[in-house]
Order: structure tokens, then sequence, then C-alpha cells
């Protein structure tokens, strides 16, 4: 039996390590990603538009890529079709972009045939697997397993070569509020993959869909994409920063401003809408959201939210500060600091 392989905590600590690197900058990362979306929505065009770049060493959208030799397998195309999609595509290819349009299943060889291929092209640095179904053979055991153990195959195949390995695979049509929950399959699929991408339209014939990224190495990330002319374009891009500050509500941007020119603020959370001269929203709801709020947007803007009882009612203290307590609380005049964590209503 092998010996398990241990590293310490010192070792990890102050060792430097190689951080995971990005066939796509900030996009693709080395290791398996799979790629999802409903059938015809144009997956195949968006991973023809990657491979022509990455082996051009062109940017995506505005991301750099990383050059190198890239296996394309198109799986559910003929020759024919991946040549009049070239057309369309572009003027000019690289000899470094390869195709295929038949490879062994997982279970009949096609890590083998990978890896003989990679002895010829060494400096690849994408393979793109369309569609995983292709690869797959169906199995009476375990789904979960099944799943888990035909990633895992793919995924050990692209970590021990540093490459990204991108597998192509669809989505299911019931709604779900999570639009990783609709990849098809188990969570084994999911939880294997080193990313996440997921294409999506709300009506068939829109000519844009969001695409949603998520992954270890890679953080959330939204795209606004447009087809045309048979390509998707990039018409915007939000990072998990970004979508965060539109989670904020806006009443609490509106309370920043309030509290610019004072110092504090005390009274009943009726008495703060008033003061605010907002209407549409309940006493108890901008409690939560204060609460919610405490410890990121207010104390990013250097109020401090504290809450406590009185004979006279439930009392919010506002203090303007350079600094906050991790915990957010306040001790001032009399205003006792009790965990905001606490308020369940108004």
């Amino acid at each position: 039996m092998q010996k398990l392989q241990t590293v310490n905590a010192e070792t990890l600590l102050y060792e430097p390590l190689e951080k995971p690197s990005f066939v796509v900058d900030s996009l693709i990362p080395t290791g398996l990603s799979l790629f999802c979306g409903s059938q015809k929505i144009g997956k195949s065009w968006l991973m023809l538009k990657l491979c022509l770049c990455v082996s051009q060493g062109l940017p995506l959208w505005d991301m750099p890529t990383m050059e190198g030799d890239v296996l394309y397998l198109c799986l559910e195309d003929t020759f024919c079709r991946i040549q009049d999609r070239l057309f369309r595509l572009t003027d000019e290819a690289s000899g470094r972009l390869h195709f295929a349009v038949a490879s062994c299943k997982l279970s009949d060889g096609l890590i083998v045939q990978l890896e003989d291929y990679l002895k010829d092209y060494s400096d690849s640095r994408l393979i793109v697997i369309d569609t995983l179904q292709k690869v797959r053979t169906a199995s009476k055991d375990n789904a979960y397993a099944s799943d888990y153990g035909d990633i895992s195959l793919i995924k050990d195949f692209a970590d021990r070569h540093s490459l990204a390995v991108i597998v192509v695979h669809h989505i299911r049509k019931q709604n779900d509020s999570d639009v990783f929950n609709k990849v098809s399959g188990t969570t084994g699929l999911t939880g294997s993959a080193d990313a996440t991408f997921v294409l999506e339209k709300e009506k068939r014939a829109s000519d844009t869909a969001k695409l949603y990224v998520t992954g270890r190495d890679t953080p959330y990330q939204e795209y606004t994409l447009r087809f045309r002319d048979c390509s998707w374009e990039l018409v915007e891009r939000k990072t998990q920063e970004q979508l965060a500050k539109e989670a904020i509500p806006d009443i609490l941007f509106r309370l920043v401003d309030f509290m610019r020119d004072k110092e504090e603020w005390t009274g009943t959370a009726t008495e703060l809408l008033d003061a605010l001269g907002e209407t549409e929203t309940a006493a108890n709801v901008l409690t939560k959201w204060m609460n919610e709020y405490r410890l990121d947007f207010l104390q990013e803007n250097h109020i401090r939210y504290g809450f406590s009882r009185r004979s006279s009612g439930r009392i919010i203290s506002l203090v303007m500060q350079e600094g906050t307590d991790s915990d957010g609380h306040v001790d001032d005049d009399g205003v006792s600091g009790i965990p905001p964590a606490a308020v369940t209503d108004m």
C-alpha cells in the first residue's frame, strides 16, 4: 500500500507555491471546467471563438489569453460544419488549432487518446470536449458516483498536465432560482469541476444571454453577451463585488448621504424613515437591512449601527466615525450595544 503523503502547516504557511494559472485571464483556469447551456443556444459558437483566440494568443473580449495549441473535440459535428463556422467567424486561423469529430469514450480509452495527442502537441493549453454525453457510457450504477467518476477522470488528466479542459454539457429545462442547479445530472458533476459556466437566455428568440461563472479559483461573475454575426460579443461584465453592491437596497445609500453632515443620530426606525422622506419601506424592513449590512456597507461608510430597547420603544443609534469594532456594537449616550442579530422586528 502506498504511504499517505502529507504536508505540515509550517511548510504551507511559508513555502511559496505556484498559484493557479488561467488560460483566459480571470475567467478560465487550468483544470476542469463545465460549460453548460440548453440545446442550440450557441455553445459551440462560443467554444470555437474561444479556441481561435487561445490558438492565436488573441484576447477573448477584453481578457488576455495564454497562447498555445488547442484541441477541439467537436463530437456532434462534421468537418464540413466546422469549416462553415470558421468561414463565418474568421479570415485567418492558426495551425495550432486542431479538430476531431470522433473519439473513444471515457471507458474505452479517451484519456489514452488525449495523452497520445499531448505527445505530439506538448505546448497545448486548452482542450474542449463537446459534449460530455458523447464520451460517456450509460451506467446503471449510482448516478452520483457515475457523474463524479467520469468527471474525475478528466480532471485528473487536466491537473497532471496543467492545462484547461472544458467539457460542454446541457442544462435541465425546469426552473431554479440558482442557475447552477440547472446543470443536467447530479451534483457530482459541478462538485468535482474547478469552474462551472452556465449560458442562459431569458427568451429562446433573444439575441442576448447571460453567462454565469463560478469556481474554486474563479470569483463569481456575470457576463451579458449578444449573438451577432455568428459570434458572441461582450455587452457587460459584472464582478462579484459589483453584483454585491447592486444588491444593497437604495435606501441605505440615502442613509449614508443623510449621515454625512451628522456625528450621530438616535431614534426609532419610523422616525428615521420620516427623516429620510421614505414612504415605501416598512420600519421592520429598514431595521433588518441596517442589521444585515452593518458590518460591510455601513461600516465601509464609517457608520456604526446600534440597537437597544427603552421604555419608549426600540431605539436605533447611528454614529459617524473612522472605525468600528468587529461586532458593530454601540455604547453612546446611554444606548447599550445589544447585538443587532437579536433584532427580529420593529
